[in-house]
């Protein structure tokens, strides 16, 4: 029965670590596969502990090379998403003009629609302009659903702002300039920097459209893809391990940022 009581108290614990153990079970996967030996070509079964994966993550032919290039278009792509996402964002939060409904709707539908669709259209536009499909076809496209995502995370935090600590810094004689540096972009970054990592990791991630607008271009996604089809290298598991650890530390760096300026504040407020 104390058992019982402990577990009925505690029940919505449970359930989000049980829930977040699930959700890591790929990532542990992989990772437990990356210092794995395997006999033949697929690495889905387990033969002996290797680190020899690890010491040379570019053994395998055209991997780093696909890797240096979805790195270099999310990079790319989460750099003019975040910068016109927030423009537009800011646009549709503080401003009143023609055509704002039809702005919000056609905003969110490259989140509601289907990324096949999408893909689909962008390669009929591709094709009648007489593009070559390549790099930039696959950056523009990147860039238009990635677009979506930062003006939703950025919309969402401006909104939320107090707009009487902009009037504040107005009465100190602060000019535009100052107030948007100094109060409401600091104010909006949180935002900001969310979208800009949601588009990074979008961007790195994708399949469907990268594979309707590349052309000869082989992404990672890609050659993983194509890997999966004649056999999987350990490296690849190297890779994906990498990145899952550097998405932790940025996170747990992140989270650390945030906890020393909120008690750098408490300690400020006391002393005040």
């Amino acid at each position: 029965m104390a058992l019982l009581a402990w577990i009925r108290r505690r029940l919505v614990v449970v359930f989000g670590l049980l829930t977040l153990a699930y959700l890591l079970l790929p990532n542990v996967v992989v990772t437990v596969f990356s210092f794995n030996d395997p006999v033949g070509r697929f690495n889905y079964s387990w033969h002996a502990f290797s680190t020899d994966a690890w010491s040379d993550p570019c053994g395998v032919s055209g991997l780093c090379g696909s890797l240096a290039l979805s790195l270099q278009l999310a990079l790319w792509a989460t750099l003019a998403a975040t910068v016109l996402g927030t423009l537009i964002a800011f646009a549709l939060a503080r401003h009143r003009f023609r055509g704002r409904g039809a702005v919000n709707s056609l905003i969110f539908l490259p989140m509601a629609m289907p990324e096949v669709v999408m893909a689909a259209s962008l390669l009929t536009l591709f094709l009648n302009t007489g593009a070559r499909l390549g790099f930039w076809t696959v950056l523009i496209a990147h860039i238009t659903f990635c677009l979506s995502f930062v003006v939703t995370a950025v919309k969402a935090r401006v909104m939320s702002m107090d707009p009487r600590l902009e009037q504040a810094a107005q009465d100190l004689y602060a000019g535009p300039a100052q107030t948007f540096l100094r109060v409401t972009l600091p104010i909006a970054w949180p935002g900001i920097a969310a979208g800009a990592l949601l588009a990074f990791a979008l961007s790195f991630d994708d399949f469907i459209i990268t594979n309707f607008t590349a052309g000869s271009t082989v992404t990672f996604p890609m050659y993983v893809w194509g890997s999966a089809q004649r056999g999987t290298p350990v490296q690849i598991n190297v890779v994906g391990t990498a990145m899952f650890l550097v998405a932790v530390l940025v996170v747990v760096v992140s989270m650390a940022v945030g906890n020393g300026r909120r008690r750098m504040q408490e300690m400020t407020r006391k002393q005040a």
